[in-house]
């Protein structure tokens, strides 16, 4: 993570309703300069609400957001000459090749890059005189991100860049995204794969239900939480988490989705136990294995409940 001078991003006490219903409420946090941010949550959290104050399209409630320097209220058209914006939705001209969308983006602008050097970024160079209804989701979620590019932006906002594509095409978003960094911009991105908040982010925030329930790198957030490694295996109903919890090194024990998760200080010791509680009931735990605690447990410990892609 490359940081130096002011935050591109300031954000104090955002908030935002929708009638009754607290989108976003009283959201706080810094992007650096150069850094790759993250908003992680399920959908409702207010990713999509919070980065659509930050790029001018919707206006807070209240609280203080700076984007590059500059209020969003105030100076939303300066801000967006500096910035590159992909919606969670693309929804482009069917009819306009690429060559044709990028060029018409351009003229949006006064100064942009040329169009031969985008699609090359993209790797759009044998789709470039494409309509764009005959391209695959992966080909426009890199067109609508090329055209997020083409005022050559300091800021980059990426909403769910990668949701509905397969996995060969989020890690070549992934590897674009990496390059952006690689070439000096500052990108916010949301999601709700933790796969990709793990791989892509200097930082993430966790949000919930108009919260942000957490904040820092990966392993700063594994850290606060977990000292202690995961024994899970496929739930069975007289393995209650109450009953396993008491079991030898077991600091805590979570069900999610058919699998039981037992966190252990003591690796050796709750397997021992595990088996034997199991034997005495006739009973063997399936698919039994050991793991580091991941993204995946602190965002269970958050909420109560996992978040899965």
């Amino acid at each position: 993570m490359t940081q130096s001078g002011a935050p591109v991003i300031r954000v104090a006490d955002l908030k935002k309703y929708y009638g009754d219903v607290k989108a976003v409420d009283g959201v706080s946090f810094e992007v650096a300069r150069g850094e790759v941010f993250g908003m992680l949550g399920p959908n409702g959290a207010g990713k999509t609400t919070t980065i659509e104050v930050l790029e001018g399209l919707r206006p807070p409630e209240s609280g203080t957001v700076e984007v590059l320097g500059l209020d969003v209220c105030s100076h939303p058209q300066a801000i967006k000459e500096r910035i590159g914006v992909q919606l969670q939705s693309v929804s482009l001209y069917p009819r306009l090749t690429v060559r044709e969308l990028l060029d018409l983006f351009g003229s949006f602008f006064k100064h942009h890059l040329p169009t031969a050097q985008l699609i090359d970024a993209v790797d759009l160079g044998e789709r470039a005189d494409a309509r764009s209804m005959n391209l695959s989701g992966g080909q426009q979620q890199r067109l609508s991100i090329a055209l997020a590019l083409v005022n050559d932006p300091e800021l980059v906002f990426l909403d769910e860049p990668t949701t509905g594509l397969d996995p060969q095409a989020r890690r070549s978003l992934w590897d674009l995204v990496k390059g952006l960094q690689a070439k000096g911009k500052t990108v916010m991105l949301t999601t709700h794969y933790m796969e990709e908040a793990a791989e892509l982010c200097d930082r993430v925030a966790i949000m919930d239900h108009g919260h942000i329930l957490e904040m820092g790198s990966v392993p700063e957030l594994i850290g606060r939480r977990f000292k202690e490694r995961a024994v899970f295996f496929d739930s069975v109903a007289t393995l209650s988490p109450e009953k396993l919890g008491k079991l030898g090194g077991v600091t805590r024990a979570a069900q999610e989705q058919g699998q039981t998760v037992l966190y252990s200080k003591d690796i050796p010791g709750t397997i021992g136990a595990l088996l034997a509680m199991a034997d005495d009931q006739n009973i063997e735990p399936r698919n039994l294995g050991i793991r580091q605690a991941t993204l995946e447990d602190v965002f269970l410990d958050l909420t109560g409940r996992a978040l899965r892609d």
